[in-house]
C-alpha cells in the first residue's frame, strides 16, 4: 500500500511539472506575441504620393507626411483623403495581427482568437473610395435660406419670472431710498 502511495505522488508531481512547463511555454509565446503586435505599423500613401500616413497596432496615427503638392487640393478633400488613408491602414491591422498569432501562439488559442475578433471589430474594412464633387478650389459656407412667405419674427423681450422681485421692489427700511452715507 505504501508503494501505491509513492506512485501516486510521483504521478502527481510529474503532472504538476508538465502543467508548469506548459504554462511557462504559453507565457513565453504570449510575450512574443505581445512584442510582435506592439511592433506592427501600417503605412498607406495616396495615389499621387502627396499624403502618407502610418498607424500603430492600436490604430493611432503615428506619422502624417504631406508633400508640397498636397496643398493643391481643397481642405475638405485633403481632410477626407487623410481619413480614408488612416482607415485603409487600420483595416490591415487585423491581418498583420493574425500573422503574429500564427507565428507565436497558434490560431487554436481561444485568447488569441478573442484578440483577433476585437481587432476585426475595431478596424473594419474602410468604406469604398468616393470622389468628392468638384468645387473649383474654394471653401464654401452655406447658410439657411429664410422662407420669404413668412414675415420676420420680432424679438420678444425677456419675461420676468413671477417669483422674482425686481431690484427697485426691495423693501429696505434701514436706509429708505437714500444713501447710507448721508
Amino acid at each position: 500500500m505504501a508503494e501505491d502511495f509513492g506512485r501516486d505522488i510521483g504521478a502527481a508531481e510529474r503532472m504538476v511539472r508538465e502543467w508548469q512547463d506548459r504554462a511557462a511555454e504559453k507565457a513565453e509565446k504570449f510575450t512574443r506575441l505581445q512584442q510582435q503586435v506592439e511592433n506592427i505599423a501600417v503605412t498607406e500613401s495616396s495615389r499621387d504620393g502627396a499624403i502618407r500616413v502610418t498607424v500603430a497596432s492600436s490604430g493611432m496615427l503615428q506619422d502624417l507626411q504631406l508633400a508640397d503638392n498636397a496643398d493643391n487640393r481643397p481642405m475638405a478633400r485633403l481632410g477626407a483623403d487623410i481619413m480614408r488613408l488612416v482607415q485603409q491602414a487600420q483595416a490591415k491591422i487585423p491581418g498583420q495581427m493574425q500573422q503574429a498569432v500564427e507565428d507565436t501562439v497558434g490560431m487554436g488559442d481561444s485568447a488569441a482568437q478573442h484578440v483577433l475578433d476585437q481587432a476585426r471589430r475595431h478596424f473594419p474594412e474602410p468604406p469604398p473610395e468616393e470622389e468628392p464633387p468638384a468645387r473649383g478650389g474654394r471653401n464654401e459656407i452655406r447658410t439657411p435660406v429664410e422662407d420669404a412667405a413668412q414675415p420676420p419674427r420680432r424679438p420678444q423681450p425677456p419675461q420676468q419670472s413671477p417669483g422674482r422681485r425686481r431690484p427697485d421692489d426691495f423693501d429696505d427700511e434701514d436706509f429708505g431710498n437714500g444713501s447710507f452715507l448721508r
